[in-house]
């Protein structure tokens, strides 16, 4: 008779490793997807980003900025695009330098939606699931403008849009990023699909639940068809509110949300994503506990937008099996070296908000690291 005499496993930590689909994660702080305009009007990534990534390689799996697959669908003044090969060549460098530092990042492929304007994506059309502008205004290389109002997709623009994320897909995995992560929340297009406020179509894409799912369902399922679902995450943001962010989504009927995510998590369950990511300020909630269920996969949870994910929450969220890993934002920003200073207890940098969305190394590149022996 053979007897086990093998130690049991220690309980996860964020410091342990962690497995999301092909992605082998050294520990379990992910590195959110940061908006930081540092990619000029050619949507190239530079030195300049490649030395950012570079320098926070030591989480467990960075997700980068917010990336768009077309050139009409940019939302942001000097965001970055994975639209044409001289982007993915800049890609390419920013995803062998993180690799060369022993770490793993996924590109976050972001279509604004409705949530963009003729002086971002360079007068091109803005294409939504209905034609309902959001009442807020976004800022564009010539100043604070209201948003403008969307021309509604037609079927074949739907399916053009779904290849295009597809294109993006296999141009991220082909420059060398370790997989894609599908931006379905902060109101842009896929989430604008699962928002009645967005979305009053009443053809198979509107409506019911379902059919306000459909969308997302199809592009995720495309998407991990072209690069394998092991390799494909999907982040949402259900019950947002625009106190959150300027994007026009009152998510507040829970019997509606809990619905619509419920059948999206239903659908994509048998993909067998890598991860679902969820921005949502109970991460141990009811509802986010239920979607994660449905879903069947690894979680990584986001509780903070307006405020800093402190050390304490982080380890808590892992500890109380709330996810599998954490995102963290702003004190990414300020630490590069935040595995090293969480884990040995180390002050953190004083965050330079007021430098977050400006052009050159200051408040990106120069925060100082732990002086080491």
């Amino acid at each position: 008779m053979s007897v086990n005499t093998s130690e049991p496993s220690p309980d996860p930590s964020l410091f342990s490793p962690v497995s999301l689909g092909k992605m082998t994660l050294a520990n379990r702080i992910v590195m959110a997807p940061l908006t930081r305009v540092r990619a000029g009007s050619s949507g190239v990534p530079g030195d300049l980003m490649v030395e950012y990534y570079r320098q926070r390689a030591s989480v467990g799996m960075i997700i980068t900025e917010g990336t768009y697959p077309d050139h009409a669908s940019q939302g942001w003044v000097g965001g970055p695009g994975i639209a044409t090969d001289e982007q993915a060549a800049g890609w390419q460098k920013v995803f062998e330098a993180v690799h060369a530092e022993g770490g793993c990042i996924v590109m976050q492929i972001q279509h604004a939606g409705r949530g963009t304007h003729p002086d971002i994506n360079g007068g091109r059309r803005i294409l939504a699931p209905s034609a309902i502008a959001i009442d807020a205004e976004v800022f564009t290389e010539k100043g604070e403008q209201p948003f403008a109002v969307p021309e509604a997709m037609t079927t074949a623009e739907i399916r053009q849009a779904q290849e295009d994320f597809v294109a993006a897909a296999r141009r991220a995995v082909e420059a060398g990023a370790d997989g894609v992560e599908l931006h379905g929340a902060n109101g842009y297009l896929l989430h604008q699909f699962l928002y009645p406020g967005a979305n009053q179509r009443t053809d198979e894409y509107g409506g019911s639940p379902e059919n306000r799912a459909r969308f997302v369902v199809e592009v995720v399922t495309a998407v991990a068809e072209a690069v394998g679902a092991e390799r494909v995450g999907l982040r949402i943001s259900p019950e947002m509110t625009s106190e959150i962010l300027r994007q026009g989504v009152f998510e507040t009927d829970r019997d509606d949300v809990l619905a619509t995510y419920g059948t999206l998590m239903d659908q994509l369950r048998p993909l067998g994503l890598a991860y679902l990511s969820v921005l949502h300020k109970e991460p141990g909630g009811k509802l986010v506990q239920e979607l994660r269920q449905r879903f069947g996969g690894k979680l990584i949870v986001n509780s903070a937008f307006l405020w800093q994910t402190t050390r304490e929450e982080a380890m808590q969220r892992i500890e109380a099996d709330h996810a599998d890993a954490v995102v963290v934002g702003r004190a990414l920003i300020a630490n590069p070296d935040l595995v090293e200073r969480w884990q040995g207890g180390h002050p953190e940098n004083e965050l330079r908000s007021e430098l977050f969305y400006t052009q050159g190394a200051e408040g990106y590149t120069d925060y100082p690291f732990l002086q080491t022996a």
